[in-house]
């Protein structure tokens, strides 16, 4: 790699942000329409209302499953051929899926969601590569914008689902599987954009810029006779680490439990196709739409008074789908506020987790909280299914509470173990001008 300077790293980072903003968006496209009409099916094909939650468990299984093989891959190969190779299990799955309609196959259904679900573990995993040449004092704005850029594609995606079923027809292909042809070409082209666009790798920038300042450091020390400064940090932040990851896995598995019930609640009151395709759509508007004010208030505010902030918007949301159940324009109001809630907890909970762990830990700590995330809505979602299907829609909301309140309980008794952030990529002047991230 040549020589690099803060000027080329800073043109990496810009570059970076754009790709993966555009990569948000084609994914968002086929994700939206999927996650929605994926509950649907599976009730169709396995004949019970209790199995539709399998849609939304697979998923965020196969999230949890590509995690950790997806951040090897990263720290191994850089980040772009580990968001490629997600994108195109995606892709596959989706095909699988198609075929699984036609077949009538329950088990095959839920093999091809499983893989669909590796383009969740995209998802993740970009808005951390969004952070990897960021600096200290931007690294909420910076993993925000590529949530937000999320938006474009995933509140088109469920309102695909009228126009995928008129593709599918016209195909021959099977009810109900058409929107799937929206993840197989939005995925695929997903996977050239980020093989022909992440270059240079930031992963690898990242790494070679940081042994530059070190050497930097040292050529100093060395010219000036000094000592080389010792670094203040050694160890990961653990309360830290364990704070974001229990605040990212537990908002994620309130916000699929309800989500993903939300399809098959209104269709039972009803609501035709298109109804749950604009409830899903402004679900996922309130997902991503914000995400910049709260990446933003995490770096101006604090990390843990942000997700505070997410918490109440869940317990709202969940206030209003219980009492309103009946209504559809509560059960609306409520799952916007249900992404809400989940943005706010999301970026300040990525946020802290970066800054907690050492920097060549960073893609196997993420990847390890990509993980619990996902297992923990792959939970959520198979209990969800059994509870809509014993308590209600409204039982279900109140039953979810529990989880908000175990967040809100660890804000309260987890203390903070350093006022500053690890250092990122940044110039020696930067670094001593920079005022870091308020955490608290």
């Amino acid at each position: 790699m040549t020589t690099l300077t803060a000027g080329s790293v800073a043109a990496v980072q810009r570059r970076t942000r754009t790709v993966l903003m555009i990569g948000q968006v084609l994914a968002g496209l086929g994700m939206g329409a999927t996650l929605s009409i994926g509950a649907i099916l599976a009730a169709e094909i396995s004949g019970s209302p209790a199995f539709s939650g399998m849609a939304a468990t697979m998923v965020t299984l196969g999230a949890a499953l590509a995690a950790i093989p997806l951040a090897r891959l990263a720290r191994r190969a850089g980040r772009a051929p580990a968001l490629a190779t997600g994108a195109l299990t995606a892709a596959t799955g989706a095909v699988i899926a198609i075929i699984s309609a036609g077949a009538q196959s329950f088990a095959l259904l839920l093999l091809g969601i499983a893989l669909i679900g590796s383009g969740t573990a995209v998802n993740l995993q970009s808005r951390f590569a969004a952070v990897d040449l960021a600096s200290v004092s931007t690294r909420g704005r910076d993993l925000s914008l590529v949530v937000w850029a999320t938006t474009v594609g995933a509140v088109s995606g469920p309102n695909l689902i009228g126009p995928g079923e008129t593709l599918g027809a016209y195909l021959g292909l099977p009810d109900l599987s058409g929107p799937f042809l929206f993840t197989v070409v939005a995925q695929s082209l997903a996977a050239v954009l980020y093989l022909v666009g992440l270059r240079p790798d930031p992963l690898r920038v990242a790494a070679a810029w940081q042994a530059e300042q070190e050497r930097a450091t040292r050529d100093e020390a060395e010219r000036t006779g000094s000592a080389p400064p010792t670094p203040t940090i050694a160890v990961d932040d653990q309360p830290g680490i364990r704070l974001a990851m229990l605040s990212i896995a537990l908002s994620h598995a309130t916000m699929v439990s309800v989500m993903a019930m939300t399809p098959v609640h209104l269709t039972a009151h009803g609501a035709s196709l298109v109804i749950v395709g604009f409830t899903i759509s402004l679900h996922i508007a309130g997902m991503y739409a914000l995400s910049p004010v709260f990446g933003i208030l995490a770096d101006r505010v604090g990390r843990r008074t942000t997700i505070a902030l997410g918490q109440g918007m869940l317990a709202a949301s969940l206030l209003m789908t219980g009492f309103g159940a009946e209504s559809e324009g509560w059960v609306v109001a409520g799952l916007i506020f249900l992404g809400l809630g989940w943005s706010a907890s999301t970026v300040a909970g990525s946020a802290l987790l970066t800054e907690s762990a050492r920097p060549d830990r960073r893609p196997i700590v993420q990847g390890r909280s990509d993980l619990v995330m996902s297992a923990s809505g792959a939970l959520g979602g198979a209990l969800a299914g059994v509870a809509l299907a014993l308590l209600g829609y409204s039982g279900l909301s109140f039953l979810t509470m529990a989880l908000v309140a175990t967040v809100v309980v660890a804000l309260a008794v987890t203390r903070r173990a350093r006022s500053r952030p690890f250092p990122s990529p940044s110039t020696p002047a930067e670094a001593k001008n920079v005022r870091p991230a308020n955490r608290g």
